[in-house]
């Protein structure tokens, strides 16, 4: 059998990937250094990075406002990543979601005589704008791999409707239930939360808050929540608060909280009453923990979680935001039934059975 690399570059794509490593008997980890893994390795109990390609930053995010660095970055990230599939030897190339990492990597398989798989594929917002540039990676992503792992029936639609894409097509579910279950079993016991009803909120989108209005529509929209409110803050958005002068307006209406792993914020996560945020894994969070969810977007790649009742796409409009938050926090509120568009547990067994017949 030959061997299977895996292209990692942010947090957010080793969380939703973890679940696939575990599974597998041996794999080759590339690290991208888009993003400071922190001590998730050891937290999910994963081997160290056979190859580290750049220094991982020691913010939340290597870019900050810089399109000229990303840019440059990913291209020549694209013959570093070829460089350690032609070193390691690897035969398949795994890469996760929209990111730069994944984009580059997407490249580099195709110019590379490995096979090309991209995992969470499929998932469109209908504008490249929003979010930007994540639905431009995917699209790069999806069109120049031979394997696309689509997470639902929507995704698979949309990927055997592409013009562009000519691979195969397999529809496996999403990783992040896998993820999402599996990390909230391993913390459990481990994580305080607040005692009663509580909501959480996270704001990281470049859209966003590269924009002064719309950061003061989410800080109204935020600053309405009738329950206790933690903001859990990224970095690159205190910056972006502080910059709009929007900072001591929030931080009077929320308890504002650093980052915390990802086995804590699970916890907190499973435990609330409603969750607000501009993020694409937590939408499907919400669904694994049956949590009324604000997307605090105008547009979302997971239309399909729009379908289940308990996640609103705000489009930024305040008393829409208003209304839903009184509707799922009223106290005669019943949770709809629905069943999750991006599947159930096992999804990564599906995964890595895929991944083993292409390496074969």
């Amino acid at each position: 059998m030959g061997k299977i690399a895996f292209a990692i570059g942010t947090r957010a794509e080793l969380i939703k990937t973890f679940p696939v490593l575990k599974r597998m008997d041996d794999y080759v980890l590339i690290h991208t250094g888009q993003h400071s893994l922190g001590n998730l390795l050891d937290v999910f109990g994963l081997k160290a990075p056979d190859y580290v390609l750049s220094r991982p930053p020691d913010r939340s995010t290597k870019f900050y406002f810089s399109k000229a660095k990303a840019a440059g970055w990913s291209i020549g990230m694209v013959w570093k990543i070829r460089g350690a599939l032609k070193d390691s030897g690897a035969s398949v190339l795994v890469y996760h979601g929209d990111t730069m990492t994944t984009a580059a990597a997407a490249v580099a398989a195709k110019l590379s005589k490995a096979k090309g798989v991209h995992l969470e594929a499929g998932l469109r917002s209908g504008s490249i704008k929003e979010p930007f540039p994540e639905e431009i990676s995917r699209r790069i992503a999806d069109s120049l791999s031979d394997v696309a792992l689509a997470v639902s029936k929507g995704t698979e639609k949309n990927l055997k409707e592409s013009k562009w894409f000519r691979g195969k097509v397999v529809n496996v579910g999403n990783t992040v239930v896998d993820a999402a279950l599996e990390a909230r079993k391993m913390s459990a016991g481990k994580s305080k939360t607040p005692n009663g009803r509580f909501a959480v909120v996270t704001v990281h989108r470049h859209e966003n808050i590269r924009s002064k209005e719309r950061m003061r529509k989410i800080v109204r929209i935020v600053g309405e929540v009738p329950i206790e409110t933690y903001f859990f803050a990224h970095d690159n958005t205190l910056a972006a608060l502080k910059k709009f002068g929007l900072l001591k307006v929030l931080a009077k209406k929320v308890k504002l909280v650093r980052l915390s792993g990802y086995l804590e914020f699970i916890q907190w996560i499973a435990k609330s009453s409603l969750i607000l945020t501009d993020g694409g894994s937590i939408q499907e969070e919400s669904l694994v923990f049956g949590k009324p969810c604000l997307i605090l977007r105008n547009r979302t790649e997971r239309t399909e979680g729009l379908g289940t009742g308990i996640n609103f796409l705000t489009e930024l409009d305040v008393e829409y935001a208003k209304k839903r938050m009184e509707e799922v926090l009223s106290p005669g509120y019943s949770l709809p039934k629905f069943k999750n568009p991006y599947g159930g547990k096992g999804v990564s067994d599906r995964v890595v059975g895929e991944l083993k017949k292409l390496a074969q």
